[in-house]
């Protein structure tokens, strides 16, 4: 029985890292809105399966895709397989993400080059191949972080660094793709209760008190904004950040 709210019905999206936390919650509630999802994971199969079951329960067809973002040809390649199997492609979401934190001094070059493979180059790629693909009226948005617009401690130099890229890119993104009514624009997620930062972690509380709300955030709170800019109701926005962080950057 479909449970869709039908706002983005007819619609197709690809979701990056659409298995687990934000994009998982993100890739069930554009199905929840009608859109047909087609979503990549890194490993955990079992996880993917439990998503894509989630997006047919919501009467939706749902194309998990085991990719590995750090790939350039898996970037780019993600894209063109979601639009072929669904037939279009309405929006992407560049949601696809690693964090690495430690002192500036000690951080390997490895470990650069994957933060920025997974976090910058893929989303860049990902956006270049989907902007032949999307028609106009098309949506890119992307996942940042609420440390692009504030750092609180020391740390987090490549993973702010990486991530602040991605401002720049859906800047000039509205602007290169605006003349075919494209729009794009990030999100800039507060602490939020995954399995990747849980809300009972051994660092949770020090992130809680740096909100004004005192808490973490879920993924649903951050893919309702997700769902608002994919939607009809996001069609004159572009080129913009939002930030569901609670009010971290307050």
């Amino acid at each position: 029985m479909s449970t869709t709210n039908g706002t983005m019905n007819g619609t197709a999206v690809l979701v990056t890292g659409g298995s687990r936390g934000i994009g998982a919650a993100t890739a069930v509630r554009l199905a929840r809105e009608g859109a047909d999802v087609a979503f990549t994971y890194a490993r955990d199969e079992a996880r993917a399966k439990e998503v894509a079951a989630l997006i047919e329960a919501a009467g939706r067809k749902a194309l998990p895709l085991r990719a590995d973002a750090a790939d350039a040809g898996d970037a780019a390649g993600a894209v063109t397989w979601a639009a072929d199997a669904l037939g279009r492609l309405d929006v992407l979401v560049n949601n696809v993400g690693v964090g690495v934190l430690g002192p500036l001094e000690s951080l390997p070059l490895a470990d650069v080059d994957r933060v920025l493979a997974v976090n910058v180059r893929a989303a860049f790629l990902a956006s270049q191949a989907a902007a032949g693909r999307l028609p106009e009226g098309g949506r890119i948005v992307t996942i940042g972080t609420c440390m692009s617009q504030r750092v609180p401690s020391p740390g987090g130099t490549l993973y702010t660094m990486s991530k602040s890229a991605l401002v720049g890119l859906t800047k000039a993104l509205a602007r290169e793709l605006g003349g075919r009514g494209i729009t794009a624009n990030i999100v800039h997620p507060g602490p939020t209760d995954t399995d990747m930062n849980p809300a009972d972690g051994p660092y949770a509380e020090g992130q809680a008190t740096m909100t004004a709300l005192g808490r973490f955030g879920t993924p649903d709170e951050v893919a309702a904004m997700v769902a608002f800019l994919a939607g009809p109701e996001g069609r004159y926005v572009t080129g913009a950040e939002f930030s569901v962080d609670g009010g971290h950057a307050a």
